[in-house]
């Protein structure tokens, strides 16, 4: 399992939000690009990216800055946050992003998801964010009334990637990963799941290392890291070690 650090753009800035609430966002670094390179210096192996106001518009807002950032780390990144069509995929894999996070299109555009698969499946991960089991769109605004597991199913056999998992009232919370969830989710569907959303401490990733065996290849970490309850460190050095497996 990979311990992946989280960098969310807003302003050009590193921030963290409070369940995805962009009126409580705390600024952690005004240069993101140092910030990917002290994740990939202390042993990060992919660093998340989510462009938050291009969540919201539907478009690009942090470009410019996830170009620098690729372009100074050695490590792949994953990014997400208004990719919404062709050219914005096409974009990103051209200036060297490993994989795009598709989140809101998975629910209002599968015709575009489908052929963002048939063209470069395994740079597409499915971004799904719910909120007691009802996803969320659009930077986490809207509400669709389609469950987790059933809009996962939909996109099976089609050659994506993987599935980053948020649970929404626990992101930024720092109260735990939603384990349950997050293991129901892996064994229902044969794609590879990325769980998100309430790092709390080294315990996260020991429940998540007993659940690996399910399909749980990752976990991203945010809060933890920035406030210090959890060190990258010990984290990667759990993660490599077979002692939590089942």
């Amino acid at each position: 399992m990979i311990v992946i650090p989280a960098i969310d753009l807003k302003d050009g800035k590193c921030v963290r939000l409070l369940q995805g609430d962009f009126s409580l966002a705390t600024v952690y670094s005004d240069h993101p690009v140092e910030l990917a390179k002290s994740w990939q210096k202390r042993g990060a192996e992919r660093i998340h990216v989510v462009d938050l106001d291009g969540s919201k518009s539907g478009s690009p807002q942090n470009e410019e800055v996830i170009r620098n950032l690729v372009r100074e780390i050695d490590i792949p990144v994953q990014v997400g946050g208004g990719i919404r069509n062709m050219k914005t995929i096409k974009a990103y894999l051209g200036m060297g992003v490993k994989w795009v996070i598709l989140g809101t299109a998975a629910l209002k555009d599968r015709k575009f998801v489908m052929e963002a698969c048939a063209s470069y499946g395994e740079s597409i991960i499915l971004g799904i964010d719910a909120k007691e089991g009802e996803i969320l769109v659009e930077g986490w605004t809207e509400e669709t009334g389609r469950s987790v597991v059933e809009i996962a199913k939909s996109y099976e056999g089609l050659g994506v990637n993987a599935i980053v998992y948020t649970d929404i009232k626990r992101d930024g919370m720092e109260v735990g990963v939603n384990i349950e969830n997050t293991k129901n989710l892996a064994e229902s569907v044969d794609i590879s799941v990325i769980a998100s959303g309430g790092v709390s401490g080294l315990k996260d990733i020991e429940e998540l290392l007993r659940v690996e065996s399910f399909g749980v290849i990752g976990v991203i970490a945010g809060k933890a890291l920035y406030s210090g309850a959890l060190r990258l460190e010990d984290a990667i050095e759990m993660a490599l070690s077979s002692e939590f497996k089942v």
